[in-house]
């Protein structure tokens, strides 16, 4: 119940993550900024201040890796690795031969 719990939260956060990197603007310019058309839109320099999206930006990525880290280990199962082999994995049984009734004897009337 509580895998569940976490994975819920843990898609949340994602998915907030994801609309609070989309919904920032851009720092860098690209292009613009190679030919003079950078500096029109930085009205203190290039550096800002850290805003609400920055820092948003940065708890939700804490929550993203811990999380990451959380669900790989609650979601390991049984003992082994998985270089080993051995991950909680029963070998196959070799089948036996079918079991065949003997004929009856025929009956003499």
């Amino acid at each position: 119940m509580l895998y569940y719990l976490a994975t819920t939260l843990y898609v949340l956060a994602c998915l907030m993550l994801l609309l609070v990197v989309l919904l920032q603007q851009g720092k860098g310019g690209g292009m613009a900024s190679a030919f003079g058309g950078g500096g029109s839109q930085t009205a203190f320099g290039a550096r800002a201040g850290a805003t609400v999206l920055t820092r948003a930006t940065t708890v939700l990525g804490v929550i993203f890796m811990i999380g990451a880290l959380a669900l790989a280990i609650m979601g390991q199962r049984g003992p082994g690795s998985l270089l080993s082999g051995q991950r909680g994995v029963v070998a196959p049984q070799p089948a036996s031969a079918p079991v065949v009734p003997a004929p009856e004897p025929p009956k003499d009337k």
